[in-house]
């Protein structure tokens, strides 16, 4: 990887280090701390939360036939979820121990915190557990996916993809053979000490 690259990906990181502070600071303007795990709102803010739900009678009635008939088409994507989800802890057990590649900590992608926000009703909460699922699951597969790129097959592709892990950026240029083996093991050994 040319120095110039190395430069950008590096000013890349800052920036995105930079949106992090920022994105806490606009955070920290709302009133809540997390004690043993929990989310906790002052009275004052969770007053107003409270005044603002929407009541179950209510996102009923202003909830669009369509979207009530489909929402069982949704919910069962959670089973194949769930079998993915048992299929990836299996995959690390197995898979990463062999290759002594550092696991990937499921809870760092799957969060369950929206729950707390009392301005959801109900329904409004159990979607958001799904999404909180199923999303966090799919970032969870997508490390996984990354790291096992990146030990095994850590070669760009030609074409350009629509997205990419924060691996991709380690990966060897697509034919690049100039020291090909040597750079594919230093880039095994870098997946290992993660």
């Amino acid at each position: 990887m040319s120095e110039r690259i190395q430069n950008i990906l590096a000013q890349i990181e800052h920036l995105e280090s930079e949106l992090k502070e920022e994105i806490s600071k606009k955070e920290g303007e709302i009133a809540y701390k997390i004690q043993n795990g929990k989310i906790r709102f002052d009275k004052n803010r969770l007053a107003t939360q409270k005044a603002v739900m929407t009541t179950l009678l209510q996102y009923f009635k202003e909830m669009p036939f369509l979207h009530l008939i489909s929402s069982p088409v949704i919910y069962f994507m959670v089973i194949p979820a769930i079998f993915m989800d048992i299929t990836l802890f299996f995959y690390q057990q197995i898979i990463f121990r062999i290759y002594k590649i550092p696991f990937v900590k499921r809870s760092d992608y799957i969060v369950f915190d929206r729950h707390y926000l009392a301005y959801l009703n109900p329904i409004e909460k159990f979607n958001c557990l799904y999404c909180s699922y199923f999303n966090g699951l799919m970032q969870y597969a997508a490390e996984i996916a990354g790291k096992t790129e990146l030990y095994f097959c850590p070669i760009k592709h030609a074409k350009k993809v629509a997205q990419t892990h924060h691996y991709y950026q380690q990966f060897l240029n697509f034919g690049d053979e100039k020291d090909f083996q040597q750079k594919w093991q230093e880039r095994r050994e870098a997946v290992q000490k993660r």
